[in-house]
């Protein structure tokens, strides 16, 4: 086969599906996840707390396309992470049912479902952050951009737990859903580990894939 031909081939394979399909795609997922989960949900306050970054996140999205689309690999991650926000915020995250058999079968103290949502909350972020400071910012092909990435996710962990600290003062024992701390004294400093963990793993698993991603998207980024 001519270069010429096998060109046209992966030119051919890469648009069969129209590029507007995958995002269409996620957000129907979103808006149907989130519906379902506003369906007579443990508790109405915890449940809003818990998807409101989906609620303001996802227009945002959707008005920005237009001029800043996203990778897919950042769009299935960010439906993935609407999701789990919005299973924690139907069911509370200490009372997930997916939580509980994993408790019972491994003999956990705990229902583990809420240390999993804050590795969500390093592992989608950072995918997030390194997308925008590769396409905005001089970081590009920079040493500099992974700890700032896995940075601006501790951060990003770090305002989240003194907002669950703002919710508990105002609200006293009436927050205990959305805190989730079923107990542990530590449970602060976990969830900012867990964070750390996601974010460093997304980076390490995902980094060259996203490049690959970034490179078709147009960005002017070129994977080492």
């Amino acid at each position: 086969m001519s270069p010429l031909a096998a060109t046209h081939g992966r030119r051919t394979a890469d648009t069969s599906v129209p590029p507007s399909v995958l995002p269409r795609v996620c957000v129907a997922v979103v808006v149907a996840g989130l519906a379902v989960s506003a369906w007579a949900p443990h508790d109405r306050m915890t449940w809003l707390l818990e998807v409101v970054w989906v609620l303001v996140g996802l227009p945002l999205v959707v008005l920005a396309w237009r001029r800043f689309p996203l990778t897919a690999l950042l769009c299935c991650l960010l439906a993935a992470h609407a999701l789990v926000l919005a299973l924690g915020g139907h069911y509370t995250y200490a009372r997930v049912p997916l939580g509980e058999w994993a408790r019972d079968g491994l003999g956990l103290a705990r229902n583990p479902y809420d240390r999993f949502g804050h590795l969500m909350q390093g592992f989608v972020p950072a995918i997030l952050v390194r997308e925008l400071l590769i396409r905005t910012s001089p970081l590009r092909g920079s040493r500099w951009l992974a700890p700032l990435t896995v940075c601006a996710c501790l951060a990003f962990s770090a305002v989240f737990e003194m907002l669950e600290w703002a919710a508990a003062v105002i609200g006293g024992n009436a927050a205990d859903d959305f805190l989730a701390t079923q107990g542990d004294v530590w449970d602060t400093q976990w969830d900012m580990f867990c964070a750390l963990i996601g974010a460093t793993v997304a980076l390490l698993l995902l980094s060259r894939w996203h490049d690959r991603q970034l490179a078709r998207l147009g960005t002017g980024h070129v994977a080492a």
